[in-house]
């Protein structure tokens, strides 16, 4: 069975991608919006539209949409070996995700997750969201370490995706990035959008959302910096495509063109990226909390063979 919609693009969605515009519009996940696309089932204006096209305003949608398979069954929550629990209150639990682990669920990830983690320790999170995120207010990628905090209760997720969006929250990486950047205190103001040939990467392109970093130098290495970095948005590999394109990649990150012998030199299987300190005002109280995680093994033996090479 299929659900036929009809709609104008609102002004706020002209330029966006049809499959992006289509999931914010019909609430879709943007593999299910993108599915309906691919199957031939919108139309814009008359004219049926790929999942790259671009939104018109004042333009005439019609939707095609097939009823939703049943999802397949979940894996049951499991503990993750090695996710720490930095803080837990009421309202709020702060966790320390290692690498390869993911925030949350989703299509084609089949590995840990940390909201599957908390599950299975027995921690309650907030409702809101969608349902394979339920409590998930901000997010790391699969390859990067460090501090995220999950809501549990409906005023907590409230109080803090406010503060993600409004960016009061204050999210400090540490990077080692190839080469030695040049100023070593600066900001790169860049909009983040998919690669325009590679769509499981992202790029700076004119089309993409606004994305600001701020970074410094904190130490200088043979062939590579340690930087602090302060993100104002948080974009999907922001931190990595930014600096890739400065042309100081980050070490270990083969994905956006690192050297692979530096990275195999210093035991490095994915990019030196570590979210090493978050601080927020706590939802229920109003005062500041921040939270510090050290670096993860990995991550520190790779720096310390870099920091050899001066003696």
């Amino acid at each position: 069975m299929t659900t036929r919609r009809t709609l104008p693009v609102p002004d706020g969605l002209a330029g966006e991608r049809v499959d992006a515009g289509l999931a914010r519009l019909l609430g879709l996940s943007r593999t299910r919006a993108a599915e309906v696309v691919e199957a031939g089932g919108v139309a814009l204006d008359g004219r049926v539209v790929g999942k790259s096209d671009r939104l018109t305003a004042g333009g005439w949608l019609e939707v095609e949409l097939p009823e939703a398979p049943v999802p397949a069954p979940t894996q049951p929550p499991e503990p993750v070996p090695g996710m720490a629990i930095v803080h837990d209150d009421e309202d709020v639990v702060v966790v320390d995700k290692p690498v390869g682990v993911a925030a949350h669920p989703s299509p084609g990830w089949t590995g840990p997750t940390v909201v599957g983690a908390l599950a299975a320790a027995g921690y309650r999170v907030s409702t809101s969201g969608a349902a394979e995120r339920q409590g998930v207010v901000h997010r790391l990628d699969v390859g990067t370490s460090g501090l995220m905090v999950v809501a549990k209760t409906e005023h907590a997720y409230t109080v803090l995706k406010r503060a993600f969006k409004e960016r009061t929250v204050d999210k400090v990486y540490h990077a080692v990035v190839q080469g030695h950047p040049e100023p070593t205190v600066g900001t790169i103001d860049a909009p983040v959008g998919r690669h325009p040939s590679s769509d499981w990467k992202f790029a700076v392109v004119a089309s993409g959302k606004p994305a600001v970093t701020h970074y410094e130098v904190v130490e200088m290495l043979p062939a590579a910096s340690l930087v602090e970095v302060h993100l104002e948005t948080g974009r999907t590999h922001q931190i990595r495509v930014h600096f890739a394109a400065l042309r100081h990649v980050l070490v270990g990150d083969l994905t956006y063109g690192a050297d692979p012998v530096l990275a195999e030199r210093l035991g490095l299987t994915r990019q030196w990226l570590h979210a090493v300190r978050l601080g927020f005002e706590h939802p229920a109280t109003g005062r500041w909390v921040e939270f510090t995680s050290p670096y993860p093994g990995d991550l520190q033996v790779a720096l310390d063979r870099l920091r050899e090479a001066y003696r």
